[in-house]
């Protein structure tokens, strides 16, 4: 299964770009992940773009309204994804006005990494972080207690 992340922004802060090289190269002996970043246009063009870049892709929307999962509970969506043959997930993280209606109905799951509104870049952060810790969760690797 292909994961491509697509981010409203590049990171910017030193902590967050960082945190994103790290876990893309954890990622990258797994498989990979693959980065896409949009230029910040207001929310409205914001979500014309991850919905027109994402298309065709099981949808995975990160919004504080969304649904919060426990780490095994994303690993079982994870692998029931792979056992229904979905090919590529795209993970859509907006800008700082978040995302608008039409995103969060066209995904076929809205996470929530916390009820708490977290800058874009620190949501990066954590869901790359998630996604590698879900891998090791599934292939049984100890990074996971």
């Amino acid at each position: 299964m292909k994961w491509t992340i697509h981010v409203i922004g590049k990171p910017a802060l030193d902590y967050a770009r960082a945190g994103v090289a790290e876990y893309e190269k954890r990622l990258s002996r797994h498989g990979g992940v693959e980065l896409v970043t949009h230029r910040e246009s207001g929310q409205a063009e914001n979500s014309r773009r991850l919905l027109e870049s994402s298309d065709g892709a099981l949808r995975l929307v990160l919004d504080e309204r969304g649904t919060m999962l426990s780490t095994a509970e994303f690993a079982s969506r994870v692998a029931a994804w792979e056992l229904d043959r979905v090919k590529r997930v795209a993970v859509l993280i907006g800008g700082a006005d978040g995302h608008d209606e039409s995103v969060r109905q066209s995904a076929d799951l809205v996470l929530a990494l916390s009820r708490l509104t977290l800058q874009h870049e620190l949501a990066l952060v954590v869901f790359l972080e998630q996604l590698y810790r879900v891998g090791t969760v599934r292939r049984g690797e100890p990074y996971h207690r």
